[in-house]
Order: C-alpha cells, then sequence, then structure tokens
C-alpha cells in the first residue's frame, strides 16, 4: 500500500463499513446514537453512528431542497429528514434523538440557522453545525493540506495546519453547473441531464464536456488558497465522484490529490463524528 493511500486507509475503511451498514443496519445496545444530517444540493443524506462512533444504519436521497447551499423548500427538507429518521428508528428499533448538521463554508449568518431549523423541525436536538469540508476531516485527520467539498451548488475549501482549520472558503459551482454543460450539450432537460451525470457508464463520454468545468473549480481552489502553504488536496462531496475529476484537478493546480473511496459519504460521516449528546442552543 502506497503511502499516500495509507494515510487515508481509516477514511475508507470506515465509509465502506457505513455503505455496509445503508443496507444491512446493526441493530444493538447502544447506549446513544449519534447522527449526521447533510443537506446538500443534490442528495439528502443522513448518518447513524453508536456510542462507539461506529456506522451503523444510513439513509440518502436525491432530492431537491437545497439550491446552492441554501434551504430553498423547509418544508420538503423537514418532511425528508424526519421520514428518514423514523425509518432509521424503526430499523434499530430506537429513538435518534441527537443530530449533527453543516453548512457551506461562510454562509452561517446566511442559512445556518435554515439548516439547524430543518433539523430540529425533524425532531433531533441539534448538538453541533459545522462547516462541510471542516466535517469532512473529522474522519479524513487530515494534518496539513486543503479538503475541498465539490457539492451540487458549490466548492469549499479548508485549509488545514497542524490538523487544525485555518481558513474556509466557498464559491458557486458544483455538480449543478455540470448538469447544466450537459443540458445545454445534450439538448436535455436539466432533470435529465442530471440523471445522465449521475450514471458512472456515462462519465468517459461527458469528460470533454465537463472539463471545462472541473477547470473552473481548479481555477477556484487556486485562488482560495493563494498566500497558505499547501502540497496537497483532498477531493469529498457528491460531484467528487465524477471519474476522472482528481486528474484534471490535479493538473491544472498543479497540486498532488486524493479521492477517498467514495468521497460522496466523507462530510455526513464526518458531521454524525461531531455529534455529541449535549443540545446547543
Amino acid at each position: 500500500m502506497s503511502e499516500e493511500n495509507n494515510e487515508f486507509a481509516y477514511c475508507d475503511e470506515f465509509v465502506k463499513e457505513f455503505t455496509d451498514v445503508i443496507e444491512n443496519p446493526v441493530k444493538g445496545h447502544s447506549s446513544v446514537y449519534y447522527t449526521g444530517v447533510d443537506l446538500g444540493t443534490a442528495c439528502v443524506v443522513m448518518a447513524v453512528l453508536d456510542e462507539n462512533y461506529r456506522p451503523v444504519a444510513g439513509r440518502y436521497q436525491y432530492a431537491d431542497v437545497v439550491r446552492d447551499g441554501m434551504v430553498v423548500d423547509y418544508v420538503g427538507a423537514v418532511r425528508m429528514v424526519r421520514k428518514m429518521k423514523e425509518e432509521i428508528e424503526e430499523e434499530l428499533d430506537t429513538e435518534l434523538l441527537y443530530a449533527a448538521a453543516a453548512i457551506p463554508p461562510g454562509t452561517d449568518t446566511l442559512d445556518g440557522g435554515a439548516v439547524a431549523n430543518v433539523v430540529r423541525g425533524a425532531g433531533f436536538e441539534i448538538t453541533s453545525l459545522l462547516d462541510e469540508p471542516t466535517a469532512a476531516n473529522m474522519l479524513l485527520k487530515m494534518q496539513n493540506g486543503a479538503v475541498v467539498d465539490i457539492g451540487g451548488g458549490t466548492t469549499g475549501i479548508s485549509v488545514i495546519k497542524d490538523g487544525q482549520v485555518e481558513y474556509t472558503f466557498d464559491e458557486a459551482t458544483g455538480g449543478t453547473h455540470l448538469s447544466l454543460v450537459i443540458a445545454g450539450a445534450y439538448k436535455k432537460p436539466f432533470e435529465e441531464a442530471e440523471l445522465f451525470k449521475r450514471d458512472e457508464k456515462n462519465h468517459q463520454e461527458l469528460y470533454p464536456i465537463v472539463k471545462p468545468v472541473f477547470q473552473k473549480m481548479a481555477s477556484i481552489i487556486s485562488n482560495g488558497i493563494q498566500g497558505y502553504d499547501v502540497h496537497n488536496l483532498v477531493l469529498v462531496g457528491g460531484t467528487s465522484c465524477f471519474t476522472g475529476i482528481e486528474k484534471e484537478i490535479q493538473k491544472s493546480t498543479g497540486i498532488p490529490t486524493h479521492k477517498p473511496a467514495n468521497p460522496f459519504f466523507v462530510t455526513p460521516l464526518g458531521i454524525a463524528l461531531s455529534c455529541t449528546d449535549e443540545p446547543i442552543d
């Protein structure tokens, strides 16, 4: 195993464990459960950990309740999160009390309250609200470099130094922009383009079409980390699942770039790892 792969082996194994429990929940006798709620632009993910902070259950559902990091369908978001909560509670035969959530960097004054209220409205006591790349690093455990969270609406960056977040930055450009480009190129409705993009079998065909968007993301990253000593990048978020995106980001930025196994689940799991049993105001 290479040094780079070994560095992220813990993250990759944790993600695999979570992927398994989505299909096969682990019903036990945990004294408390910790939940992470990730309200993404394209998808809502719920990750549940036991008292030892190991994955026991999860749900994800594509949705249109958030756009560019902002909640645009509050009632729909609450209903979706509540439904996921109830389904997992039935699977585990328990009540889920505590949850953490996350928002894009720099949006806490704009929409942090709405995200927290969605989680509370679904029946949780919220214990933590942090920015998405910082949440991802709860699982990545990166000591130095930058975590890049590429979601549906935004590209968020957290510069990490000595294991601590030194700086965060966020700019609009994400998976939605890929879908818009694909819709234009194929003259498809946006919804069809979104589904076409999600199918990994189409990625090779789509790559030349979406490559300029990847280069735009790379430009956002380069500008965002300017002035900081960043020698490696880690990509997370649903859009990072696109085949080959890490190669283009590395080529365009000139910075070694790693993509964990299934980067789609890294942030929600990091959110869950930040959850406690002490609610915030």
